[in-house]
């Protein structure tokens, strides 16, 4: 290990990088419960099946990046990614499960070739800094979106579109047994935040677990709460694996190329259009949270290098976009790095020793399924709520007095959220940023490589939507 990892003369030992695996797992294992939770709602694949594929993805990502890049970084499928997976691709576009893998390991694929010929930093530098920035905020109000509705704390409104949910168990509008779990997804958000604070490992999982007990405990107080409970539960370690085999492993080979459901209501150009642009769409958002996780962990580890680059930055990437392209395989979204990893560089890691640390946890987690299915759907809401709010940590960083930075920035923030698709914020942001350019007579600052993407994205909204 010392050779391989060179812990010693990372300023580390062995110890120090397992305890730094371990607060890393930690910090990041609510996605073991939030991903397959959020695939469920599809209908066609289980929680059990889901849970094993993110847990398989990042066991591969995780460790990928420990042996290739030598960081003590961990990967696993990514919040926003998913989604973008989910609630657009499938429930918005109108594709089949097996069809949005294909379109992941599309961009896998992409993500590969675009690293080994060098060709991601063209892509990167074609999108404006205004819209980069604005990505992940973006995102992030599209997962609380998500969250609050999942809580049950905003509802759909026949006027207004989104309300606020009843409190009012006195005028009949509302029952304790409707109150109850939004008040369980206030509380586990409000003791994420105070065990933020306070610098308590794992606080997001912490808080879920918390929330869960208080559900089951408030349960109680619930005439019939407890009616079935338990019916068909099963402590068997390995049954989760049977739904993984069945209903996701492999499904992007044997029915993703399938579009035919899709091609009942629309033209072969609407499909051709429609690939281009989500593959395009998904790498984006990949390579963008991936560079900025990258640069963030190092930088607050130190880990970053003379001329404040982050080490084995190519070899990084490559396992990021190798383990994208087995968590399509596997049957989930796009497996990325995770900012969370941060816990564990605090935690003293240094080296790719703490990521294999990770990767052995989320190894060992794989057979916990049948306790992660009992964590109520009003716990895992509030990690929604909670990655929604770190992501908005960016939009400081966009300067809010330069109209035309502004202006598609705000397009691309607030536009995902509000039309429920990531990928029409990102357009929405870059195609604001070519007008404006172009009718203040700064054509010359618009890249050749945002004409192409702008267009394509242009041609999406009049050909499918």
């Amino acid at each position: 290990m010392e050779k391989f990892f060179k812990v010693k003369e990372n300023g580390s030992t062995v110890r120090t990088e397992v305890l730094a695996g371990l607060t890393t797992f930690m910090a990041m294992a609510y996605i073991l419960l939030v991903n397959p939770g959020m695939f469920a709602e599809l209908g066609t694949v289980s929680f059990d099946a889901i849970y094993i594929a993110t847990a398989i993805s990042a066991v591969i990502g995780t460790v990928l990046i420990g042996l290739l890049a030598n960081l003590p970084l961990a990967q696993a499928s990514g919040m926003g990614l998913n989604a973008f997976f989910v609630y657009t691709v499938c429930f918005g576009f109108g594709l089949t499960y097996a069809n949005a893998l294909l379109l992941v390991l599309l961009d896998g694929i992409i993500f590969i070739v675009l690293t080994m010929t060098g060709l991601r930093k063209k892509i990167f530098e074609a999108i404006p800094k205004c819209v980069r920035i604005a990505i992940p905020a973006g995102i992030g109000l599209f997962i609380a979106f998500i969250g609050l509705q999942n809580a049950g704390l905003v509802v759909n409104n026949a006027s207004t579109c989104v309300s606020l949910a009843s409190f009012n168990v006195f005028n009949g509008t509302a029952t304790w047994a409707s109150v109850m779990p939004l008040l369980v997804t206030i509380f586990s958000l409000i003791a994420i935040a105070v065990m933020s604070i306070k610098k308590i490992r794992g606080s997001v999982l912490w808080g879920i677990l918390g929330g869960s007990v208080v559900y089951y405990v408030l349960g109680f107080t619930i005439s019939g709460f407890y009616d079935g409970f338990g019916a068909n539960f099963s402590m068997n370690p390995v049954g989760a694996f049977g739904d993984f085999f069945s209903q996701a492993f492999i499904k992007v080979f044997t029915e993703g190329f399938d579009f035919s459901a899709y091609l009942e209501g629309h033209s072969s150009l609407e499909l051709i259009v429609l690939i281009a642009t989500t593959a395009l769409a998904f790498c984006m958002v990949d390579m963008f949270d991936t560079l900025g996780t990258l640069y963030g962990a190092c930088a607050r580890g130190g880990l970053l290098t003379k001329d404040g680059e982050v080490p084995n930055m190519d070899k990084a990437m490559l396992a990021d976009a190798v383990a994208t392209t087995c968590g399509a395989v596997c049957g989930t979204s796009t497996v990325t790095t995770f900012v969370e990893s941060s816990a564990g560089v605090a935690e003293g890691g240094r080296t790719g020793l703490a990521a294999i640390a990770t990767g052995a946890f989320f190894f060992i987690a794989m057979f916990l399924s049948p306790i992660a299915k009992l964590i109520p759907g009003a716990a895992t809401a509030a990690a929604l709520i909670y990655v929604g709010i770190l992501m908005m940590n960016c939009v400081r960083e966009i300067d809010w007095k330069d109209i035309e930075a502004a202006v598609p920035a705000f397009m691309a923030v607030a536009m995902m959220p509000m039309t429920y698709n990531i990928s029409y914020g990102i357009a929405f942001g870059l195609i604001s940023y070519i007008f404006i350019k172009l009718f203040t007579g700064k054509v010359k600052d618009i890249k050749i490589g945002t004409w192409v993407i702008g267009i394509l994205f242009t041609v999406m909204f009049f050909v499918t939507h």
